[in-house]
């Protein structure tokens, strides 16, 4: 019999495929991406536990919140709490993302050592999210990246909507390496590339990483960041890591959307990553036993029951003698 939380010895079978990387590191965006669009406020205490758990299950980096105006995202208004209360675990593996100079003073005065920055690929985005064009936001996001890198701090740089736009539909690859070639030159470590509305394709995926490469941005600065809206998101991973990918995005649980896209819908779920990950033979450091406990203990905690199948999966195992 197993349980709800771990899977049956051997499982999944380890079968490596040719031409993928040896270990990736998933980056977790639960507690951030994943709860920021949650209609009814979680306490901070059970966000700083459910830091605590990710990172005991062998998440190497766990995105903790945002250091945003209260207005433009409520859930996260707490971050000046939440942060001191995760003390105990390294800095570095807890980014966190700053809109503007204002929210990397807050984040620099709690001892953040690795942050995040925003950009959009397309302009209908950007008005969006930022209000601000393209290329206001990339001005916007100059001097915040500068002060970091001065002060020994790690800088991503997001960029969304590279894959599709709800407003815009299709995005020009040349739009969208543009902007990654403009945050690099920023001073920006590594770049997470987001299909926020979950339209992306592998082809797609291959296409723009190629494009990428030819412009001169190495494959090893480059992270991916799917939604699964179009029940596409391991199959795009998989072409990344095909292309020599080794950071990946997921969300404990599936968690999470985005306030100003209504069409993207959950993140990848760590769970369903690691099991793939897994079974590929690729090293993540992950315990999927303790990870998708964890998923579960928010999933009640949020009063609901998790998309991601792999949760599903051994929850209904758990049930069979």
């Amino acid at each position: 019999m197993t349980t709800a939380d771990t899977p049956a010895p051997g499982l999944p079978m380890q079968v490596p495929a040719e031409g993928l990387p040896a270990r990736v590191t998933i980056h977790e965006v639960g507690p951030r991406d994943g709860l920021q669009n949650e209609k009814a406020v979680v306490p901070t205490g059970i966000k700083a536990e459910f830091i605590h758990r990710l990172a005991d299950a062998g998440l190497p980096v766990v995105e903790a919140t945002s250091f945003v105006h209260p207005k433009w995202v409520p859930q996260l208004a707490d971050a000046e709490a939440l942060f001191p209360l995760l003390d105990d675990l390294d800095p570095h593996r807890l980014p966190v993302l700053v809109p503007n100079e204002r929210g990397l003073d807050r984040a620099l005065a709690l001892g953040a050592r690795r942050i995040a920055v925003f950009a959009s690929a397309t302009e209908s985005f950007a008005k969006a999210n930022l209000n601000r064009t393209v290329d206001e936001a990339l001005a916007m996001f100059a001097p915040v990246v500068a002060r970091a890198k001065d002060a020994g701090v790690q800088v991503r740089g997001y960029l969304s909507m590279c894959f599709g736009d709800p407003w815009e539909g299709p995005v020009p690859l040349a739009g969208t390496v543009r902007v990654c070639r403009e945050l690099l030159d920023l001073g920006c470590d590594e770049l997470s590339l987001g299909d926020t509305i979950g339209v992306a394709t592998p082809g797609h995926v291959q296409r723009l990483l190629t494009a990428l490469n030819e412009a001169g941005v190495p494959t090893s600065r480059l992270g991916v960041h799917f939604h699964d809206t179009y029940g596409q998101a391991l199959a795009n991973t998989f072409a990344a890591l095909q292309h020599g990918v080794t950071t990946v995005d997921a969300s404990a649980g599936g968690l999470g959307g985005c306030p100003y896209a209504r069409s993207a819908t959950g993140n990848l779920a760590t769970e369903d990553l690691v099991w793939m990950l897994h079974g590929l033979g690729i090293e993540t450091g992950v315990d999927l036993g303790r990870l998708t406990a964890t998923s579960a203990w928010m999933a009640e905690a949020l009063g609901r029951p998790s998309p991601s199948r792999t949760l599903r999966a051994l929850s209904h195992d758990s049930h069979q003698e």
